[in-house]
């Protein structure tokens, strides 16, 4: 019965982009010369999630320089950067709004006049904050998280404003199961700006790791609810043999989705291994009224005839 759930992981896909039709963000605008004023062809608008989700994708701009992001996700952050031949990149760590659209017009720097306004200062010494922080960005993407880790601490030494450099330390900390330093990291954020979800989601996974339930639980108060996550996280759980885990996050994903069909399956298939027949048979049904024509349709059937 549990291969049900390693075999269907791959179909989550589906189920997870109408879950995120509520928190999807839009970005548009135009982009211009900085010193033409006129409009760029060719620009490539590369959208990176700069949290633990895995999310890359490239745009391009119409000719006439206008552009259109669109994501799936608005409750984490991104980093856009805007290019094209012959112009310096611009790159900005942008916040969209779920469910709106932002305007957000860039003007580009062509290469030759960033070169010559950078003449003057190509003797300038740089930023070892920034030079720590880059590096460790690196061997992040390199998944070589310790080493990472002690990079972005060296970054926030040297900078202690570095709020970029808090956020990566946060993240690099909890792939090295230091969770002290994550909810350390993760709250001089939250201190400047209290609207990173991904924060609150990092304090979550650590006070728990600690044993601060009470912690964590206020965290996750603060956490945007999404249906798709907390049923992908139950799929974790019951493929590792812990049910009772899973329990309650499914119960959470249909408390947000009330016709997330595949939730309620996972769930009665819970309690048809616990021996609930009154429950296995509820949620088997709701299922099938959700999705008589579903993959998991016939297994449903058949267990409903053994938890009469």
């Amino acid at each position: 019965m549990r291969k049900t759930v390693a075999m269907c992981l791959f179909a989550i896909a589906a189920v997870a982009v109408n879950a995120f039709c509520g928190t999807e963000g839009r970005m548009s605008g135009k982009i211009t010369d900085a010193v033409t004023k006129q409009p760029v062809a060719n620009v490539s608008v590369l959208v990176v999630s700069t949290g633990e989700r895995n999310f890359r994708q490239e745009f391009k701009a119409e000719k006439d320089g206008n552009y259109r992001v669109l994501v799936i996700d608005a409750t984490i952050p991104y980093s856009v950067t805007f290019s094209a031949p012959g112009y310096q990149p611009y790159q900005e760590k942008i916040k969209l709004k779920i469910g709106e659209m932002l305007p957000k017009d860039v003007a580009l720097t062509p290469a030759s006049a960033a070169a010559a306004a950078a003449a003057p200062a190509a003797q300038a010494k740089p930023d070892p904050a920034l030079v720590a922080y880059n590096e460790g960005a690196q061997l992040y993407n390199d998944q070589k998280y310790a080493d990472a880790a002690a990079k972005f601490r060296e970054a926030v030494t040297a900078k202690p404003d570095l709020i970029a450099g808090w956020e990566a330390l946060a993240r690099a900390s909890v792939q090295t199961k230091d969770y002290p330093k994550a909810i350390d990291a993760a709250n001089k954020v939250l201190a400047v700006d209290a609207d990173q979800p991904e924060m609150y989601q990092i304090l979550y996974n650590a006070y728990l790791a600690t044993g601060d339930t009470a912690k964590a639980a206020e965290a996750k108060k603060k956490m945007p609810a999404n249906a798709a996550l907390l049923f992908n996280d139950a799929a974790k759980l019951i493929n590792s043999n812990k049910d009772s885990e899973a329990e309650p996050l499914l119960k959470q994903a249909i408390a947000v989705d009330d016709k997330f069909a595949q939730a309620y399956y996972e769930l009665g298939m819970i309690y048809v291994r616990a021996g609930k027949n009154a429950d296995a048979k509820a949620n088997l049904q709701k299922y099938l009224d959700l999705e008589p024509n579903g993959k998991d349709a016939a297994t449903a059937k058949e267990m409903l005839k053994y938890v009469k």
